[in-house]
């Protein structure tokens, strides 16, 4: 089995394998040319996320610096909003609703390097999807690691490192990220 393949069922796999690396330098241009593009030139940014996305809905804005690992495994839905500084390290999905904003100088880490020293050594590696619902918002400064949920309609305050799941329609903050009280949708 190749590495694309072992990377994108879960496994461990080995990031220095040449073709893995080609598809990070081919995603890599594409964040420069992103990158490099004003934002009086609309169109141009849009083809160039369309080319790098895996999938995008309508009316996304994403600010400049954007850079991702392979850029095809991020799916983003309508009306979603990134500041600026945004990372999203995709060697697993990164599946983000619609109506969503997140806030400047957030992160996605889907890789997983291994506890035991050997397997780093080796170069193992392995990656496990996030999962970002409708409606959510991001504060500033947000960190999101592997094979985090986060439900519909939550909030995740800024400076925030969301280890595990949230639940839909709750404030959560903290390091770790915590819920603190659910949002009361009869209004």
């Amino acid at each position: 089995m190749d590495e694309l393949t072992k990377m994108l069922n879960g496994e461990f796999f080995d990031p220095r394998d040449p073709a893995l690396a080609e598809l990070r330098l081919k995603a890599s241009d594409l964040c420069a040319e992103f990158n490099g593009l004003s934002r009086r030139q609309e169109d141009g940014r849009q083809s160039v996320l369309r080319r790098l996305l895996g999938g995008m809905g309508e009316n996304v804005l994403i600010s400049q610096n954007f850079y991702c690992d392979y850029g095809f495994n991020i799916f983003v839905g309508d009306n979603f909003y990134v500041n600026f500084n945004c990372v999203m390290l995709d060697c697993a999905r990164i599946t983000i609703g619609n109506n969503v904003l997140i806030g400047p100088n957030c992160s996605f880490y889907t890789p997983i390097h291994p506890i035991e020293p050997e397997l780093r050594r080796r170069g193992a590696e392995m990656a496990k999807p996030i999962c970002i619902g409708d409606d959510v918002w991001l504060g500033g400064n947000v960190t999101v690691l592997p094979g985090v949920s986060i439900g519909s309609g939550s909030v995740i305050g800024a400076g925030s490192v969301v280890t595990g799941n949230i639940p839909e329609n709750a404030v959560a903050f903290g390091n770790p990220c915590q819920v603190v009280r659910r949002i009361n949708l009869e209004i």
